[in-house]
């Protein structure tokens, strides 16, 4: 069988089995698989099912368990990994996407989607980089310089954020006077790259490094460390309330408070300028209550694109 097939079996399985909230038999696991086209009229065989159950465990880290004092019901004895922000939950999500669409063609003309970050080589060069721990040579030209900058670094990690694919890169230099920071981090979008090779230089990561412990406080890539984590209250008017409500900022994020035709959160992380501009970028939807500071700062940045449409009137 193809490996695209066995994938949409793969999926398939894993979301019937999540969708019973009680459980679910091998007896009705096979009438939905029967009422499926990938079926083609064929029963799944006891042995293909223990085939996938191993292999979805494998590849995406659920486990498919069964409980045999509850009429030998199957149910995911992990389900909250479908929740975490991990890769294997990435692709499961991609590919249950994927099937979905993928089965509605007839609609293609219908089905608006947006492109995705594709950075091929790169992507892979990275990736192959981290699994031999040596550093990456990198041409890296920043919006607003001329020429690119020739760096290198340890590659810690990647991330994608808002259809972007960006490097964490770890660097090491002598301390100086003005410049006392012995080891410190880079964040590095792949679309600005010019050219990248992996050397023969090899490092060993920090064993206490935990990526998503680095990102945690932070809205975007952009990790200040001279910003620390707080508590952030925002007030947020309209229907922009319910879609805030529904989509959390933060994984921080309650809701503390409601008024007439507003609703008040508390988030506790770095107020960086991933954020700030989030905020200016809903404009007068999204109020900053506290810190004080953040809430100049933001009305500061809203001021000034009012200067620059009234000098643009004149």
């Amino acid at each position: 069988m193809r490996v695209p097939a066995l994938f949409k079996e793969y999926i398939w399985l894993v979301n019937t089995i999540n969708k019973a909230d009680s459980g679910i038999t091998f007896a009705e696991i096979n009438e939905k698989w029967l009422e499926t086209d990938m079926s083609e009229g064929v029963e799944l065989a006891r042995s293909t099912f223990n085939r996938h159950k191993d292999a979805i465990e494998d590849i995406f880290g659920i486990i498919i368990d069964c409980n045999r004092q509850n009429g030998y019901r199957y149910f995911i004895s992990n389900a909250d990994v479908l929740g975490e922000d991990s890769i294997q939950n990435w692709m499961l999500n991609t590919l249950t996407v994927n099937n979905i669409v993928g089965e509605a063609l007839t609609l293609q003309d219908r089905i608006l989607l947006q492109p995705a970050p594709v950075e091929g080589d790169y992507l892979k060069m990275v990736i192959e980089a981290m699994k031999k721990n040596v550093k990456l040579a990198v041409d890296y030209r920043k919006y607003g310089d001329d020429e690119p900058r020739h760096l290198t670094f340890e590659p810690y990690c990647i991330k994608l954020f808002k259809q972007r694919w960006y490097i964490l890169g770890h660097f090491h230099r002598n301390a100086t006077t003005d410049r006392p920071e012995v080891d410190y981090f880079g964040v590095f979008s792949f679309d600005r790259i010019m050219n990248l090779s992996l050397t023969d230089d090899k490092f060993q990561i920090n064993p206490r490094f935990n990526a998503q412990a680095y990102f945690e406080e932070c809205f975007g890539v952009l990790v200040n460390d001279d910003t620390e984590a707080q508590r952030i209250v925002i007030r947020v008017y309209g229907d922009e309330r319910f879609y805030v409500r529904d989509l959390p900022i933060h994984k921080s994020q309650r809701e503390i408070g409601q008024g007439e035709g507003y609703t008040d959160f508390e988030l506790f992380m770095r107020p960086t300028i991933d954020l700030s501009t989030h905020f200016v970028s809903r404009s007068f939807l999204i109020k900053v209550l506290e810190p004080q500071w953040l809430a100049d700062e933001i009305h500061h940045m809203h001021m000034q694109a009012v200067l620059m449409y009234e000098a643009e009137n004149k």
